[in-house]
């Protein structure tokens, strides 16, 4: 693609699973697969959040970037995955997103345990570089360590070791934005973006129409209007949900194909990382040049505070 951002060459990647954090009171312990380069100190670390379903499988198309570009990926299991087989009559489904939420943080908290699975690796990464990303749910649960929170709901999850976030395909708000079928059985999707003051970039797909919004695409852009500061919106042009197979190459339930899509979406996000953790100051400014003034046929790029 003719807009195509110099983030490096890849290295050599090492990954590690599953790596198992005893969870008793969330009744099935935690597993977690850890993605590295085997080379470089002072590794950035990503702790990244599969959308609904998912596993620790999923997302290779970014895990594998990432950590050939030197992120350190750590990638847990949630309750929801189809890979646990949990039904809504478990007694831990009302509170799923909870579990969620509570993952990451067991995940930070354990950092130490997580790298120490790869030999070496501990030592390598930079405990003050740490950024959170997610998709679709996922990057709901994300949303939560930089203060967004549920309509109603005290629970608060801010976390200031998170330092960067990736927020792909953000739901928006609840309400009466949301189906029937929605609002009957996810209460939880109403998310108050108030709180969410920390930078983050945010990717969006313009021809993403969900089943649980009355709303058109622009739902999933929500995020980044109503929360307060810095925040960047990527919009990719004709992507749908999986915006283009971040989940995995030939997955079934990626209907829009798109390997340009996500080669932007991989450059993009190593080009704001590293920026956004110091390691670059200059990487984004140089994606957002790349960018500007609608010179790209894959997406656009926006800023605002």
């Amino acid at each position: 693609m003719s807009e195509t951002l110099d983030v490096g060459a890849p290295t050599p990647t090492i990954s590690v699973k599953p790596v198992v954090l005893p969870a008793p009171e969330r009744g099935t312990d935690l597993q977690v697969r850890v993605s590295a380069p085997t080379t470089g100190e002072n590794l950035p670390v990503i702790v990244f959040s599969h959308g609904f379903g998912k596993s620790l499988d999923a997302y290779a198309p970014l895990a594998d970037f990432w950590a050939s570009h030197g992120f350190v990926v750590i990638q847990p299991t949630h309750l929801d995955s189809h890979t646990l087989g949990l039904t809504p009559e478990d007694p831990r489904y009302a509170d799923i997103w909870r579990f969620r939420n509570r993952d990451l943080t067991r995940v930070l908290d354990e950092i130490e345990v997580l790298t120490s699975s790869v030999p070496g690796l501990a030592s390598r990464i930079d405990r003050d570089r740490i950024a959170v990303a997610g998709h679709s749910w996922g990057a709901t649960t994300a949303s939560m360590l930089i203060g967004a929170r549920v309509v109603g709901d005290a629970e608060d999850v801010a976390d200031d070791r998170v330092k960067a976030t990736v927020l792909l395909a953000l739901a928006g708000t609840g309400g009466e934005d949301l189906t029937p079928f929605a609002a009957q059985n996810f209460a939880f999707m109403s998310p108050d973006f108030s709180g969410m003051t920390p930078p983050a970039l945010l990717v969006a797909g313009d021809a993403d129409q969900s089943p649980l919004s009355v709303r058109g695409p622009e739902w999933f852009t929500d995020g980044f209007h109503l929360a307060p500061g810095e925040k960047h919106l990527l919009t990719l042009f004709g992507a749908e949900h999986s915006l283009g197979g971040i989940t995995g190459s030939g997955v079934t339930e990626t209907t829009d194909e798109n390997p340009e899509r996500v080669a932007l979406i991989q450059q993009v996000t190593v080009a704001y990382l590293r920026s956004a953790l110091g390691i670059d100051p200059t990487a984004w400014d140089a994606a957002r040049d790349t960018l500007k003034d609608g010179a790209s046929q894959v997406g656009s790029l926006v800023t605002k505070g």
